[in-house]
């Protein structure tokens, strides 16, 4: 398949709404204070996720973080005491109990990245569970293993471990998208820069690539002029010719989908990925603010989601709809037997860069 956004090809990205990273799957709280008279509940709003992350934005004052409950089409909103319920059942959201603070959970993940920085792990402030996910590929065994597992039994409840049978490692490979020495990636989305046009990708495909082609061995349409790897994932390219740079993501179908904006994401929000090796896929965001633990050093800031990629699809857009979420960073698995893949905001690198979409 042909990029558009190039000469024949078009990948871009579009996205929606952010939420605070949090977790629940616990108790709902009820009446409270029931009494002779039980004071009536406002009714819940039926809500889109774009509607739900705007909502979402304004409640996060002593809320344990929120998500998205797509079938519903509600906002869920943890918290930890009666007062905070009311204030968030008074907006049209659901409020749910939980047993820990998000306070509580971002300072078992600040231990996580002391104490446990290991190639091949990663983790997030999941709201559904009200825990940090940590998650161990297939690489971290013995004496990592062992290490992992202590600092996380000293987190007690606040943490999860899971394994999973693939290996986090950047998504960069052979094949025909946007090339460059040997190597290519996918573009994320193009953007104006001082008035010119430019395309974002991720970060280790930049520090890679210096001069990019729409094909392997062709003439160059843009140069790198700035990459950031590890730490975070995403990288600038200038446009050095003509080259059509209309924003839109190519939805390999004989269409496009428009991109008007870039978006924070939301946990729960159901999202779509192009890349140039396997095209289009669709998943759900799982965690924001994760961090993944490459063998080339830590990704932090990440939007984790069950959307799989393969190599070849870094930097591709993760989109909703017209909205920019993210590019494609890497993850383990692949589109046959699934995984997961972390995406780097793409708010985070428009403000980085001082650009926009476009």
């Amino acid at each position: 398949m042909k990029h558009r956004r190039i000469p024949n090809r078009r990948v871009v990205i579009a996205g929606a709404g952010a939420l605070a990273l949090a977790a629940t799957a616990t108790v709902t709280l009820a009446n409270a204070n029931a009494s002779t008279t039980p004071e009536p509940r406002p009714s819940l709003a039926k809500l889109t996720s774009a509607a739900a992350n705007k909502l979402a934005s304004q409640l996060k004052t002593d809320t344990a973080g929120a998500f998205y409950d797509a079938k519903a089409k509600k906002l869920v909103v943890n918290v930890v005491d009666k007062a905070a319920a009311k204030a968030v059942r008074a907006k049209g959201a659901e409020a749910r109990l939980v047993q820990h603070t998000f306070a509580q959970l971002d300072s078992a993940r600040q231990t996580l990245k002391s104490k446990a920085t290991i190639p091949g792990t990663s983790w997030g402030i999941d709201p559904r569970s009200n825990k940090v996910v940590v998650t161990a590929d297939r690489t971290v065994k013995g004496s990592k293993l062992d290490r992992l597992t202590k600092v996380a039994k000293s987190l007690g409840s606040k943490v999860e471990v899971r394994h999973s049978k693939g290996e986090f490692k950047p998504f960069i490979g052979g094949g025909d998208a946007i090339w460059g020495s040997g190597a290519r990636c996918s573009l994320g989305f193009n953007v104006v820069k001082d008035g010119q046009p430019h395309f974002l990708t991720a970060g280790h495909c930049g520090n890679e690539i210096k001069s990019w082609s729409d094909k392997q061995g062709g003439s160059a349409i843009a140069t790198t002029e700035d990459s950031k790897f590890p730490g975070d994932d995403y990288s600038l390219a200038k446009y050095t010719g003509d080259t059509p740079h209309p924003s839109e993501v190519d939805l390999y179908n004989g269409g496009t989908q428009k991109i008007t904006k870039a978006a924070e994401a939301t946990v729960g929000e159901k999202v779509q990925r192009s890349g140039s090796t396997t095209q289009v896929h669709d998943g759900t965001v799982k965690a924001l603010n994760a961090s993944v633990n490459y063998q080339e050093g830590t990704v932090e800031g990440l939007i984790q989601t069950d959307v799989c990629a393969e190599p070849g699809d870094s930097g591709g857009a993760l989109f909703d709809g017209e909205s920019a979420l993210g590019l494609t960073s890497g993850g383990s698995g692949d589109c046959s037997n699934g995984g997961e893949t972390f995406f780097q905001p793409v708010t985070e690198a428009l403000k980085a860069y001082g650009a926009e979409i476009g």
